[in-house]
């Protein structure tokens, strides 16, 4: 990436603590960081909008509206590009919901989950690219076993037990294993 002459190296660079893929010319340090998929779990009334995947991984399987952060963007802009993406959907972020609700580490894949608790403006939303269907599902009327993630499923389950408790606090965590 800086000189495009040598090979790269996999070595603990000076001042490092751990291995990296160096250039053996220059030593320019080509870092690799886990990559950030931000999201919303938009509510309407005592429903939530889940998007019905059109691509991989996990086609055809239920999911938040949410994709990776684009470089110059903020965490709340990202999350609301990616509802209006896949959703064709606008959300509001009302306070104290401006901090991403639910966090979830996946160190295995390198990922960083953040989704806000978000409120639809409308009910003028549609499929978007990358789903087949997007619906507002009551608690009772979630497809649990077609859900796509670990991550929505976690995702879900704060928000219908914060609602039953009438408080909305921040959860962060981790899951080790993405199984789906």
């Amino acid at each position: 990436m800086q000189c495009g002459s040598a090979k790269v190296e996999y070595r603990i660079p000076h001042g490092e603590d751990r291995e990296r893929h160096v250039c053996g010319e220059c030593d320019y340090i080509h870092y690799l960081n886990p990559k950030i998929v931000l999201g919303t779990l938009p509510i309407w009334e005592d429903k939530i909008l889940l998007c019905k995947r059109a691509i991989e991984p996990r086609y055809g399987l239920w999911t938040l509206p949410a994709g990776f952060m684009e470089e110059g963007e903020t965490l709340e802009a990202g999350a609301a590009r990616e509802t209006l993406e896949e959703a064709n959907a606008r959300v509001a972020f009302e306070a104290p919901n401006l901090t991403p609700y639910v966090t979830i580490s996946l160190p295995q894949i390198s990922q960083v989950y953040m989704l806000f608790l978000t409120r639809l403006c409308d009910l003028n939303f549609s499929s978007g690219i990358e789903s087949l269907e997007v619906k507002l599902f009551r608690e009772n009327e979630i497809p649990w076993d077609q859900l796509a993630f670990r991550t929505i499923e976690e995702a879900l389950k704060h928000f219908f037990s914060d609602r039953k408790l009438g408080q909305f606090l921040p959860h962060i965590s981790e899951i080790q294993h993405q199984r789906k």
